[in-house]
């Protein structure tokens, strides 16, 4: 199928498995506070993103415990350290579009727990990596893997959560799938590499930024959606709407991300912010100012971006005469959303194809927020 073109366990590595045989239908009432947790403020975005978790509540619990259970399979020595990996509770995002997709085009089945695990599995060990690359400390409020025993464990841990991730893949009935996956996978590292390539690539365009950002993050946003109507056998053309759907509604949020960089609060936020200037990640806001400044100003920050003067920089994308590159990095993700949405045309009215058109909608309002 084609794809577009994107432990507080304790610090013992032997940590004995949660259980989840009785599982507390309160818990989720945790993910619900994740999801509401955003840039700090207190604005409509937090309903929105809590109402749309409550439309699969039961299915994120369910993949919640089977995330935290993928520790059990490990041997006890690296138990402890994946279980602090796949602690932290992240958005889960990719989870919540796949089981959206699932419900928007059938039912959501068995499958599509085991898909949104995958994803979400294939996703940490892309952020164990990513902390690792960008010597970051804090990541969802807590010390990074790499911070708390270093690069060299790290690396391996990532390594075996993305081993785990492919090993689950396999279960599935249709090769296809498990194709799929794996391609999404690669696309998701492919993207990381030319990323790490192009640091302090002052030539960079933004098309060039817009073709890692719908690998290093679309791609998996595309198969939660694509894969979420595939188990359900849905017309190819629905198949194709929904991937198209996941990978904008991916290139989105991670340009979110990025200006978040810029323009987040490193305490609310929970995880080290400006990384990328540090590491010569040239996003878009910096190209958007790089591209619209006159020749000599433009020579100017680029020596600032080279030489590492990353606050001074910081300063310059969040004072009121430079806002223009920033704001226009939030309509763009904005727009992409709105294209996102218009692919859910071809799906039938439900609870659930109301969710994915008011996920955009919360992910625009989170955009906005970053313009105060």
């Amino acid at each position: 199928m084609g794809r577009s073109t994107l432990f507080a366990v304790t610090a013992s590595p032997r940590t004995a498995p949660c259980c989840f045989d009785s599982w507390d239908p309160s818990f989720y009432s945790a993910i619900v506070k994740v999801f509401t947790a955003s840039s700090g403020t207190t604005a409509s975005p937090s309903v929105s993103l809590a109402q749309v978790a409550k439309t699969v509540q039961g299915q994120l619990a369910e993949v919640e415990a089977r995330i935290v259970q993928q520790a059990s399979v490990f041997d006890p020595a690296v138990e402890g350290y994946v279980a602090y990996a796949i602690g932290g509770r992240g958005k889960r995002l990719r989870p919540l579009v796949a089981l959206l997709s699932g419900g928007a085009t059938g039912s959501i089945k068995s499958a599509h727990i085991d898909l949104a695990v995958i994803l979400e599995l294939i996703h940490i060990a892309t952020l164990v990596h990513d902390d690792i690359m960008d010597e970051a400390d804090r990541r969802r409020g807590q010390p990074t893997v790499n911070a708390r025993w270093g690069n060299a464990l790290s690396v391996l841990l990532g390594d075996c959560l993305f081993a785990q991730a492919l090993n689950l893949s396999t279960n599935f009935d249709r090769a296809e799938i498990s194709r799929s996956i794996a391609q999404a996978a690669r696309e998701v590292c492919s993207g990381e590499i030319i990323q790490t390539q192009r640091r302090f690539d002052l030539h960079l365009a933004v098309e060039d930024y817009r073709r890692i950002v719908a690998m290093k993050t679309g791609s998996l946003f595309a198969a939660a959606a694509e894969l979420g109507a595939v188990i359900n056998e849905a017309e190819p053309a629905t198949v194709r709407s929904l991937q198209t759907f996941g990978m904008k509604i991916g290139a989105a949020y991670q340009i979110y991300d990025d200006c978040l960089d810029i323009a987040g609060n490193e305490t609310v936020i929970g995880k080290t912010l400006g990384t990328d200037l540090r590491k010569g990640k040239l996003t878009l806001p910096v190209l958007m100012l790089l591209q619209s400044a006159p020749a000599v100003e433009r020579e100017q920050y680029c020596q600032m971006i080279v030489g590492g003067k990353v606050d001074e920089m910081t300063e310059i994308l969040n004072t009121d005469v430079s806002t223009a590159p920033l704001s226009q990095s939030i309509t763009a993700g904005q727009e992409l959303i709105r294209e996102a949405q218009r692919e859910l045309h071809l799906l039938p009215p439900s609870n659930h194809t109301d969710s994915l058109t008011q996920l955009g909608e919360a992910l625009r309002d989170l955009l906005d927020q970053l313009r105060e």
